[in-house]
C-alpha cells in the first residue's frame, strides 16, 4: 500500500477533494492522511467519510513547538512550516514504513506508483522543478519542488525528516533571506547533506505552469502522454500542478501568468475547471458552511496597461470568465 499525506483548509478545500479523487481513479492501492487545518474543512471531511482516507484536526497534530512558532507565521508561512512535521506524524502515529507528501493543488492523470518504483533502494525521493529558462526561479524558490516528496521511515529518511522540521520551526516564512525561501530552499544540498536521496527522473512526475513549454502533450491509447521537445522522448503523465489556479466570485478564473498553449488548455485545465466547478455544485447540494473554492472578488491582476499586452503577446494572460473558457 502506498501511504500519502495532505494539508488543506476550507479555502482549498475544492482542490484538495479533486486531488484525492483523481488519484483515486488511477491507484488501487492507497490511503492518505488528511490535515484539516481549519474546523469548517475538519468537520466536512469528517461528514463525507472518504474511503483511503484519515482525517486528522489541529488539535491531534500541532505540538508545543509548533504552538509556539504559529502566531508568527502568516497562513501560508504555517502551512509550510508544518510540511515535514505532517510527514513526520504520519511515520510515528500510524506505523507506516513510508510516506509521501502531496501538496493540494496536484491533479492524477496516472498512478504514481511508477514515481515511487523508481526511488528504488534511497530512502528520500525529492522532485525538481525543471524550469523552463525564462521561468528559471531557482534562486528565489529552489531547484527543488516540496510538491511530492517521499520518507522512508529508516534512519537515513527520519534523519534528513527531523532536520528539516528544526529548520521549518526555526525559520520559514515567504521572503528570500540568507538562501532561505519557505520550506522549499532547505531542499537545496540535500544530495551531498544526506545519504540515500534520490531526485525524480521521470519527466511525468511534476509537470507544472513553470516547466510545461518544453513539453508536448498528446492523447495515445485513452491516456495522456508527454514528448519532451527538446529530446523526442515519451513519459506518461502522471501528475500535474495547478499552481496559482484562481475563482472568483463574479465567474472569472486566472490560470497563473505564464505560457500555456491551446493545447495544454484543453488537455489539462479545462478538464480541471470542469471537476472543480462540478465539485462546487455537488457541494452546494450538500449545504456546505463555507465556499469550497475559498473565491475572493475578482480584481486585476495586471498594473499597467504595458504589462496587459506584455502577457497578452507572450500568451501569459489567461483570465477568462469560467462558463465561457469551459464552452471552448
Amino acid at each position: 500500500m502506498y501511504n500519502f499525506c495532505t494539508l488543506f483548509d476550507s479555502h482549498y478545500f475544492s482542490r484538495g477533494i479533486a486531488m484525492y479523487e483523481s488519484l483515486a481513479d488511477v491507484c488501487d492501492d492507497f490511503h492518505i492522511y488528511v490535515f484539516a487545518f481549519d474546523d469548517a474543512s475538519l468537520q466536512a471531511l469528517r461528514s463525507l467519510r472518504y474511503p483511503h482516507m484519515t482525517v486528522i484536526s489541529l488539535a491531534e497534530f500541532e505540538d508545543d513547538e509548533l504552538l509556539r512558532v504559529k502566531p508568527t507565521r502568516s497562513i501560508a508561512e504555517y502551512c509550510w512550516t508544518c510540511t515535514s512535521s505532517t510527514i513526520l506524524y504520519v511515520l510515528e502515529k500510524y506505523y507506516v514504513n513510508q510516506c509521501t507528501y502531496l501538496d493540494a493543488d496536484l491533479f492524477f492523470f496516472n498512478s504514481p506508483e511508477v514515481l515511487l518504483e523508481e526511488m528504488g533502494d534511497p530512502s528520500i525521493l525529492i522532485t525538481g522543478h525543471r524550469y523552463t529558462p525564462k521561468y528559471d526561479k531557482a534562486k528565489k524558490s529552489g531547484t527543488y519542488c516540496v510538491q511530492f516528496i517521499s520518507f522512508k521511515k529508516d534512519k537515513r529518511g527520519l534523519a534528513a525528516l527531523h532536520w528539516w522540521r528544526e529548520r521549518c520551526l526555526e525559520w520559514c516564512y515567504a521572503r528570500l533571506e540568507d538562501g532561505k525561501f519557505g520550506d522549499q530552499l532547505y531542499l537545496e544540498d540535500w544530495t551531498t547533506r544526506f545519504e540515500g536521496v534520490h531526485v525524480l527522473q521521470h519527466l511525468g512526475g511534476g509537470l507544472a505552469p513553470w516547466n510545461i513549454q518544453q513539453y508536448e502533450l498528446m492523447i495515445q491509447n485513452g491516456k495522456l502522454r508527454g514528448r519532451e521537445r527538446s529530446t523526442g522522448k515519451d513519459f506518461s503523465v502522471v501528475f500535474y500542478h495547478f499552481h496559482y489556479v484562481r475563482l472568483f466570485r463574479n465567474g472569472f478564473i486566472e490560470l497563473g501568468r505564464r505560457e500555456l498553449s491551446s493545447v495544454v488548455l484543453d488537455l489539462l485545465y479545462r478538464p480541471y475547471i470542469q471537476i472543480l466547478k462540478d465539485l462546487g455544485n455537488l457541494f452546494k447540494n450538500l449545504s456546505l458552511s463555507f465556499d469550497p473554492h475559498g473565491m475572493s472578488d475578482y480584481q486585476k491582476t495586471w498594473k499597467t496597461p504595458i504589462l496587459f499586452l506584455y502577457r497578452k503577446l507572450t500568451n501569459g494572460y489567461h483570465i477568462y470568465t469560467m462558463d465561457s473558457f469551459l464552452k471552448k
